[in-house]
């Protein structure tokens, strides 16, 4: 399984289903809150994305909820 780091904020609505699609299709991830988390903003930022829900995997940046690339990585 391929790293994978969501970027996320407490008030977006998008991040919810995000998490449940992540959760029902059991794929690791490290969740960084932005909106709390100065250093996860800063390194959000440093990988020119611009919006919630966000991912790197494994570096790449995807921005939005990617279901064919969270469950590629998932499956390594």
């Amino acid at each position: 399984m391929k790293e994978i780091i969501m970027f996320t904020t407490s008030t977006w609505p998008h991040c919810v289903p995000a998490k449940e699609f992540l959760k029902a299709n059991d794929i690791e991830y490290t969740e960084h809150n932005v909106s709390e988390d100065l250093d996860a903003r800063k390194l959000m930022m440093k990988n020119k994305l611009m919006g919630v829900p966000s991912f790197l995997i494994d570096g790449e940046a995807v921005v939005g909820l990617n279901k064919e690339k969270l469950l590629a990585a998932k499956n390594g």
